[in-house]
């Protein structure tokens, strides 16, 4: 089904779950119900009744009665006087209204049964047919217009299909989404930790998720340094002017944090290093010779989120970025954007996440950006040129470029077939100019390096969130934060166990021993919900011949090893970062 008539299908099944909620509970104030990725939502008022999912069979089944009634769906243009009189006693109506109205946009009832709504359009044509297979999924809260000044209202999501085999699929791909779940996984598996009292959207890395961390920044920075960049790093405060200069201060304020007051002075926390970076470049002459120049820095910035967006590691409140600025001639730019699409691509197959399409953000005619038209079509056509001489395709969205200029952006798809925004390739003609950046080129002259924005997977924080989920916990060994796990059968064998987690220990392999009194099987099968890539059991058999019985984690019993051929088997697969076979 086109896009099109997907959000019709799922923008007419939201009426028909207002429709119930207004039957059952007439007192509800209704807000706004509009079509999503994979499926809908409505927002109530439902005042003083409490909605939970115990209440989805009441409501479907209300929904499933009322749609034999609903034989299509009928509009009509409404004056302002009467759309108000319409909704006197909803004050969220009435809003959108008195904007809606003063937008010169007509106001329009749409109608199927007995339900009327204030509508837009955009509907399928026979309900009754069409709107069959839906399922509610979950209840949230979430504030009127995304602000947390406004009222907490009932946010009721579900999902529709053209088919009942569509939905079914889609419901077994939520149940998995489910086992999938980092915070789930983070929590049993003993990675992050985020907690009221340091603060919402604020994460701390227990040992075992820096572990996993630290082997994504090391596999970086030695990518990195093949790749010619040079590494820098920068504070995470600094004072106002420079972002009143980059632009950040007026296009990105809502993103910022509230200034602080030093010695008199405003110094902001960074949302970006961007400004730092600029300064780096601008410390001393430059030639053409030195360009182009890539600077990277893996570094921490700070970004409000609004409470409602926060979702584990996949929104927080900082982030830790693979960030680097290149600073290049506007000859250099298709080859170097090139440059950096190649090593986004290398470090995706890495983690398995081979399943991308492109995304070129533009700019949109209601927001405010830097610069002019000539320049953000130069920055534009260099980037379609690169993405052409690979032989790519891609698509165009219109509001997702950065404020300077435009970008591309890469969507993968995870291991059961769900979309997450990842890296992101900016190109920009503003901020040399703005910073006064120069390089000296052949004939003396001074010229404007042209900078590329890059970050190949977005921030560290939510490609963690999206490993997890995307491996559900079953991490490559070179990534897993226990890749051995010995497990002596009793404790006569804790001396020789010992023994094998030093030898391993000093080859460079994470282990780890379990020292409890427990039987073997329950050892086996903690070690399994632990998701330690092998399980090293040893007994009397392996004492007497130096050896160790070896099992994967699903269980697979890979026999009796010796230590030494072990180590030398477990080396290649961490130094391939082979992915997991499970």
């Amino acid at each position: 089904m086109e896009d099109n008539n997907l959000d019709n299908l799922r923008h007419s099944c939201a009426h028909l779950l207002a429709a119930a909620v207004m039957e059952l509970w007439p007192k509800t104030l209704r807000t706004i119900g509009p079509s999503i990725e994979n499926g809908f939502y409505y927002d109530f008022d439902f005042e003083e009744v409490k909605i939970s999912e115990e209440d989805f069979p009441k409501i479907e089944d209300k929904m499933h009665e009322i749609l034999n009634s609903w034989e299509g769906f009928v509009g009509r243009e409404v004056l302002k006087e009467e759309a108000l009189n319409a909704y006197s006693d909803n004050d969220y109506k009435k809003e959108l209204i008195e904007e809606f109205a003063d937008d010169g946009q007509k106001l329009t009832f749409y109608k199927s049964g007995n339900y009327e709504d204030l509508c837009r359009g955009g509907h399928v044509e026979n309900p009754k047919e069409a709107l069959k297979n839906f399922k509610l999924l979950s209840v949230a809260g979430a504030y009127w217009r995304g602000s947390e000044k406004n009222k907490m209202l009932t946010r009721i999501y579900g999902t529709v299909f053209p088919s009942q085999e569509e939905l079914d699929e889609y419901l077994k791909n939520q149940d998995e989404a489910k086992k999938r779940d980092h915070r789930k996984l983070g929590r049993e598996l003993n990675l992050y930790l985020l907690t009221d009292e340091v603060g919402p959207g604020l994460l701390l890395l227990k040992p075992k998720g820096s572990i996993i961390r630290r082997e994504i920044e090391n596999l970086i920075i030695t990518e990195q340094t093949k790749r010619g960049y040079q590494h820098v790093y920068t504070p995470h405060i600094g004072r106002k002017k420079l972002w009143e200069t980059s632009g950040h201060w007026d296009l990105y304020r809502d993103k910022m944090y509230a200034p602080m007051k030093i010695d008199d002075e405003q110094y902001l926390v960074k949302p970006m290093n961007c400004p730092f970076h600029m300064m780096i470049y601008k410390s001393q002459p430059r030639s053409y010779r030195e360009l182009p120049l890539r600077i990277a820095e893996i570094a921490t910035v700070y970004r409000y989120e609004k409470p409602g967006e926060l979702s584990g590691m996949l929104r927080v409140r900082h982030i830790t970025q693979d960030d680097a600025h290149i600073f290049c001639r506007e000859s250099q730019v298709v080859d170097e954007f090139i440059g950096v699409f190649d090593y986004m691509s290398f470090l995706l197959k890495v983690f398995g996440l081979n399943n991308f399409y492109l995304r070129l953000g533009l700019r949109s005619p209601k927001e405010k950006y830097l610069g002019n038209d000539e320049v953000w079509k130069r920055a534009e056509d260099e980037i379609v040129k690169a993405i052409e001489k690979k032989g790519l395709k891609y698509t165009k969205s219109e509001g997702d470029a950065a404020f300077y200029g435009p970008k591309l952006d890469v969507i993968i798809k995870d291991a059961i077939g769900r979309e997450w925004q990842c890296g992101t390739i900016q190109v920009d003609f503003m901020l040399a100019d703005r910073f006064g950046l120069e390089y000296i080129n052949e004939e003396g002259k001074t010229e404007r390096p042209v900078l590329i924005h890059r970050a190949p997977l977005g921030s560290t924080e939510r490609f963690m969130g999206i490993l997890i989920e995307h491996f559900a916990g079953n991490f490559p060994t070179w990534l897993n934060p226990v890749q051995v796990k010995i497990l002596p059968i009793s404790e006569k064998h804790l001396e020789y166990a010992r023994s094998v987690m030093e030898k391993l220990k000093n080859e460079n392999i994470r282990v780890e021993i379990d020292e409890r009194s427990e039987t073997l099987g329950a050892k086996i099968r903690d070690a399994q919900m632990e998701k330690v890539s092998y399980m090293a059991i040893v007994g009397d058999k392996e004492i007497e011949n130096q050896s160790i019985s070896v099992r994967a984690r699903a269980g697979k019993d890979l026999g009796s090893q010796k230590i030494e051929d072990f180590t030398s088997n477990i080396k290649v697969e961490i130094g391939e970062k082979k992915l997991p076979q499970e």
